[in-house]
């Protein structure tokens, strides 16, 4: 239980010039929302009332976070620095994800908590370093969201999603003259298709793409460059069962083996790259569609494993025939229907 009032200093306070801008932009903001009052109706005043409840149990989360960072509080979290706290963020982020998938509203309210957590603890840890505080994060994002929704905010019109969308862009590039490349903006630490994709789609609004009715042109892409790759293999395979057969023998070997690997390496890279371009044009998502295909290998192999539980056996313990084998039974229970035999596939056929 977190006191109501601590002994311990308080974190340095906001300088008042600061407060008083922040008092000033509040009332800006009311005076804006309730400029649409006649389109809004009642919405507008239940929209600052619902505001006035949430404020509660965020003031008392910013003084849990005082108090868990305040000499006496949790030697753990007094610990913390913005980059210990990286790869926990992350994590948190994909469980939110997982929540969002799963369809589950009490894990989607707590990891919905942790990432908030995560966001009061970095602004916590600016503020006790004078640098900017939680309320300078909130003033940053509604700023942004109005001067980012002139349509809404303005005298702009945008009577679909597509014109938003350019209106932000346009907006965006003129905040951030210093980005003189289209490319500008694409965190290097994306997952790799996500991060493909987004530097494509950015290529794509400068123009460097094929036209959008075009699906021919990025699907012969795909089987160009999957040939490339293909062109790699003899080569690669070669010294990875050369250097198997003599591990340690030759450092010619091993120099050799690692060029094939890289070259590989790189025309895969180029496979891959090409597929997520592919799917862009078709409107797929490459990660939702891996992500999907992955969740099926696991649930499938998961069944597989009950299966063999019953039996009191474990995969480790089957030759890969019977596993190719009882795989198949389970796709086939799975999909309610018989596959023919000459369609009968293996494991590396999820």
């Amino acid at each position: 239980m977190v006191p109501a009032e601590s002994s311990t200093t308080p974190p340095t306070a906001a300088p008042a010039a600061d407060a008083h801008h922040h008092e000033n932009s509040d009332a800006g903001l009311r005076d804006v929302i309730r400029a649409g009052a006649a389109k809004l109706g009642d919405l507008a005043e239940r929209i600052f009332d619902d505001a006035t409840e949430d404020a509660r149990p965020m003031r008392r989360l910013l003084a849990v976070m005082a108090r868990l960072r305040a000499p006496g509080g949790c030697p753990w979290d007094r610990e913390q620095t913005h980059e210990t706290l990286r790869q926990q963020l992350v994590e948190e982020v994909y469980e939110l994800l997982e929540a969002i998938q799963n369809r589950d509203d009490k894990e989607l309210k707590e990891e919905l908590g942790d990432v908030l957590l995560h966001v009061v603890f970095h602004s916590h840890i600016a503020r006790e370093e004078n640098r900017f505080t939680f309320a300078d994060v909130l003033k940053t994002l509604v700023d942004k969201l109005i001067r980012r929704h002139p349509h809404v905010f303005g005298d702009v019109r945008a009577d679909n999603s597509e014109a938003v969308l350019v209106n932000w862009n346009a907006i965006k590039a003129a905040e951030k003259p210093e980005r003189t490349s289209a490319l500008d903006g694409v965190p290097a630490s994306l997952p790799a298709l996500m991060r493909a994709a987004a530097i494509q789609k950015k290529a794509a609004r400068v123009g460097f793409d094929w036209p959008e009715t075009d699906l021919e042109g990025p699907k012969a892409k795909v089987r160009e460059e999957l040939e490339e790759f293909e062109r790699e293999l003899p080569m690669l395979t070669a010294t990875v069962a050369d250097t198997s057969a003599h591990a340690g023998d030759s450092p010619e070997a091993a120099a050799a083996a690692a060029a094939a690997r890289d070259r590989a390496e790189d025309e895969l890279g180029d496979v891959l790259f090409a597929i997520v371009n592919w799917s862009r044009h078709l409107k797929l998502d490459t990660e939702e569609a891996l992500n999907r295909a992955t969740t099926k290998f696991s649930r499938r192999f998961r069944q597989m494993e009950a299966e063999l539980s019953a039996q009191g056996r474990t995969p480790a313990q089957c030759e890969l025939a019977e596993l190719d084998a009882l795989w198949n039974a389970v796709k086939r229970k799975e999909k309610g229907k018989a596959l023919p035999d000459a369609q009968s596939d293996s494991l590396s056929d999820a």
